[in-house]
């Protein structure tokens, strides 16, 4: 028996991901992961490759074998135990030679990032990109995972889109009241705060209860959170967006938009016709 739906559920909760953003990962209906995960039917070949891929799991643990969090980590947690009292604050490259060098982190590493982003080793397996930002030598690019940050009608952040942002100092913050943290931190800014599942991308709302953030997706469809300031590995302040092209539109969406399209033009008939 196939474990296919017992992964995908699996992936999405460590990935903290809903039926809906895991679909819209792969073009693709909600309806169809929720059928996938109950049993009642199965990915096709070509979208189980790429969940594959973008996972970075093979297909034959995808329908073999119950994956693991440490399947999806590809991170054995003994040997970062071993290593971790050598573990060492992040140097990045001097300014004066490699100011523009940014470390990229692709949606699917967000997890394993929350979990090794103070190894230096690993990050330096991590892609540079070299970007025009002037914001210093410490700097970081993070894929867009999900459309929390997508406002109506397309606009705001997209998947795949990539936020450039600057570090922001906010050890001083953690035990700090809301006043000083506010100081460190300004309203309505879009941050990426790392936490231990992860990257967040959000807008900062507010505080409450001392230095607790609240954040909140431009999507009204996602809800706001509470995170508390202690609880973040990294906060980083975002200041540029680099666009991704426009995803081709599902062979679904075409067929709706073909017969919606089609239905139009029976209802103008039919109008006139009565004329």
């Amino acid at each position: 028996m196939s474990c296919i739906g017992a992964n995908i559920r699996k992936i999405r909760t460590v990935k903290k991901l809903s039926q809906a953003a895991f679909a819209e990962l792969f073009g693709l209906a909600r309806p169809s992961v929720g059928a996938w995960e109950e049993g009642r039917a199965e990915p096709k070949t070509y979208t189980l490759i790429q969940i594959a891929q973008h996972f970075g799991v093979s297909v034959d643990l995808l329908l073999t074998k119950e994956l693991t969090v440490n399947d999806l980590l590809h991170f054995d947690i003994y040997q970062h135990q071993r290593h971790a009292a050598q573990l060492v604050p992040l140097t990045l490259p001097t300014p004066d030679k490699h100011e523009n060098l940014t470390p990229y982190v692709r949606a699917s590493h967000f997890l394993e990032y929350g979990m090794r982003c103070q190894d230096p080793l690993w990050m330096a397996t991590l892609p540079l990109l070299t970007l025009p930002h002037g914001l210093g030598p410490i700097t970081r690019a993070f894929e867009v995972a999900t459309s929390e940050m997508t406002q109506s009608g397309g606009s705001g952040l997209r998947p795949r889109d990539v936020v450039v942002a600057a570090r922001i100092d906010w050890m001083a913050t953690a035990t700090a009241t809301a006043t000083a943290t506010a100081t460190v931190l300004p309203l309505n800014r879009l941050y990426a705060v790392v936490l231990r599942s992860g990257p967040l991308i959000r807008r900062l709302a507010g505080f409450r209860s001392g230095a607790t953030l609240l954040l909140k997706a431009d999507n009204p469809d996602y809800p706001a959170c509470e995170v508390p300031v202690g609880e973040a590995l990294e906060i980083w302040e975002v200041h540029a967006v680099l666009t991704a092209p426009p995803t081709p539109p599902a062979v679904l969406d075409e067929r709706v938009a073909r017969l919606e399209a089609q239905v139009a033009k029976l209802l103008a008939v039919g109008t006139t016709s009565t004329l």
